[in-house]
């Protein structure tokens, strides 16, 4: 075991964050931490490395347990450069290669060499680089300039580079708050499968679904300051804890009823005498019963349904050549793009970031000038979903902004709408610019709902929105019967919703008729060649160091029987002569004669070993 929680509490004043908490990681855990915001999953996974205090309970750490924690503001060497900063994982190993390096050029091959170096390949010293490129690559920083100071990098950039760094550490209990912030697709495909061959714990905190259901073994949600673990990943979970709330429910329910039935009994038959034992065994079950609590599970949820009253064409889009630029400078989007709608398809755009999604949507809508050909179908009503919700007036109230849009529309009917998505009361007064990006993005699924298009375009529709939301959303996306574009970067939802995405370059389009999962197989497909080309450059520079230490090894070795021959001769030798000195040796000419021609042999060879000596040193 390498960390035990038992009854944990922690409270900010008389705010409680954590109660009774209770939590074992285990070698090679893979453990997905969830909750709203402000629920405490921070606090617990700082209380877990060491760098919070607990008010209550018992934790355990495994003694000399070497934890990594990353956070979303890791501290770098900003005057360092790419290479130098993630070279300082391996300073002391860096430091004993370049002593064995300095070794081998002297012939210091002795035994301080080799207890060296058999430390250093324990270490896998000789695959430092290797290790480096490997991660460098994955972690999006393939085609940078490893020359580059930190200081010039941007802020996700440095996270990346910070996150690289504890992947190299390797520590035994890995801790991630967010790690996927800042990667793109490649990269959290590239992480996902690295994680899932790393060699100790990890407990993660992360909004990314997809994610927690590549990696995790089980689930942690911390909810009205508990926490309950789960089986599997984030789609286990999601199932297990309705089925769950559903039987806590029930049984509060039952026990209710049979507490009802007791009490009603009691009520009835305590006058009568004859019933005065079974009265007596009714209250005192009553007594020992252990009444449960309320289950306390926010029931809440938003309602989401999007309709649509008359049909389009079945050709809804149509576009050829189509080329989009956006400033004074007229930045090049796309070019040459021949693009089609049909009625009915849920489309998804992707790309790298800066690609220019947004813009070829406002593109599409009209809110962008573009050149090529484009024509829509009839009868088409759109719907608009902006990513930062821009098309609200920040100076309204969400009534006001919502009853602008419709002005002929009951306030009631509007109202009503309101409280599907929880925006009810006071809560309608609020003006737009106070409300949270959540908030906003509720009132913008209010005005589609009431608009009831038969093509809506989305950008980002799931930012902001807390995992329950975004279950809902996906769940009217699918169920909607008219025509969807949207663009999203949430894998979850890219798996979900689409039957189609589209994935954006500067100068063309690749489509895949499928979810993400689809997409990503064939993406594998048409990377195996480049993915072989980096394991075979890869493989050559570790057979390359393998084969080094190889031939320095046959090298020690022909060394040590050298040695030892020559002390060996040399001991013949004086052997020899100590014999030949000896009178009666002096004086038998033939026996004399026979160590002479001995001694001559043995002296050649010293001889020749000596040279041999000589040249490897």
């Amino acid at each position: 075991m390498l960390v035990d929680l038992n009854n944990i509490s922690k409270n900010y004043g008389e705010e409680v964050i954590l109660e009774n908490c209770n939590l074992s990681i285990n070698d090679r855990d893979r453990i997905g931490l969830i909750g709203v915001n402000g629920a405490g999953k921070s606090t617990l996974l700082n209380i877990i490395s060491g760098n919070l205090n607990y008010d209550d309970g018992k934790l355990f750490i495994k003694k000399g347990l070497e934890i990594g924690y990353l956070k979303q503001n890791n501290a770098l060497d900003t005057s360092n450069s790419i290479n130098d900063e993630i070279k300082s994982v391996f300073a002391d190993l860096i430091k004993i290669g370049e002593k064995l390096e300095e070794m081998r050029k002297k012939g210091e091959l002795d035994a301080e060499y080799s207890r060296l170096n058999e430390f250093f390949e324990s270490k896998d010293g000789y695959n430092i680089q290797t290790k480096i490129n490997i991660v460098l690559n994955g972690m999006g920083f393939r085609d940078y300039d490893k020359n580059t100071i930190v200081s010039k990098l941007s802020g996700g950039e440095k996270n990346r580079l910070a996150f690289a760094k504890l992947l190299l550490k390797e520590p035994e209990l890995l801790i991630l708050d967010e790690p996927t912030n800042h990667l793109d697709f490649e990269a959290l495909a590239w992480l996902e499968e690295y994680l899932e061959k790393y060699k100790g714990a990890i407990i993660v905190v992360s909004h990314d679904r997809y994610f927690l259901d590549k990696i995790s073994e089980s689930i942690c949600e911390i909810e009205d300051h508990k926490l309950i673990r789960y089986k599997g990943g984030y789609s286990q979970f999601v199932r297990q804890k309705e089925e769950r709330v559903a039987l806590e429910e029930k049984q509060y329910e039952k026990q209710q009823e049979e507490i009802e039935k007791m009490r009603d009994f009691v009520a009835k038959n305590l006058a009568k005498s004859a019933s005065i034992n079974s009265v007596g065994s009714r209250v005192k079950a009553l007594e020992k019963m252990e009444i449960m609590a309320k289950p306390k599970v926010n029931r809440k949820k938003i309602s989401l349904k999007f309709n649509t009253d008359i049909e389009p064409f079945k050709n809804v889009f149509h576009g050829e050549n189509i080329k989009v630029t956006v400033g004074t400078e007229q930045k090049l989007i796309c070019e040459n793009i021949d693009f089609d709608i049909q009625r009915g398809e849920k489309i998804a755009i992707i790309g790298l970031n800066g690609v220019g999604k947004s813009s070829f949507i406002k593109a599409l809508l009209g809110k962008i000038k573009f050149e090529g050909k484009a024509r829509w179908s009839d009868n088409l009503k759109i719907s608009y979903f902006a990513q930062e919700n821009e098309q609200l007036n920040p100076e309204n109230t969400i009534l006001e902004e919502v009853h602008s849009r419709f002005p002929l529309k009951p306030q009631e009917d509007i109202r009503a709408t309101l409280g599907m998505l929880l925006l009810s009361g006071d809560d309608v007064f609020k003006k737009i610019k106070d409300l949270s990006g959540g908030e906003r993005a509720k009132v913008a699924f209010a005005i589609i709902m009431i608009e009831r298009a038969n093509f809506i375009v989305m950008d980002e529709p799931t930012n902001h929105l807390d995992y329950q939301s975004k279950e809902v959303l996906e769940q009217a996306l699918k169920d909607y019967k008219g025509t969807l574009l949207f663009i999203s970067h949430d894998r979850y939802m890219l798996n979900r919703v689409p039957t189609k995405i589209i994935e954006m370059f500067s100068n063309k389009f690749e489509i895949y008729d499928g979810g993400y999962d689809y997409y990503l197989s064939h993406k594998k497909v048409e990377k195996v060649e480049t993915t072989k080309k980096e394991q075979s450059e890869n493989s050559k520079q570790y057979f390359k160091s393998k084969e080094q230490r190889a031939e320095e090894v046959k090298l020690r070795n022909k060394k040590k029987a050298l040695e030892k021959r020559i002390a060996e001769l040399e001991e013949k030798i004086k052997r020899i002569q100590e014999e030949m000195a000896k009178p009666e040796i002096v004086a038998d000419y033939i026996e004399l004669n026979k160590l002479c021609e001995e001694m001559e042999s043995y002296n050649q060879e010293l001889e020749q070993k000596m040279e041999e000596w000589i040249e490897l040193n």
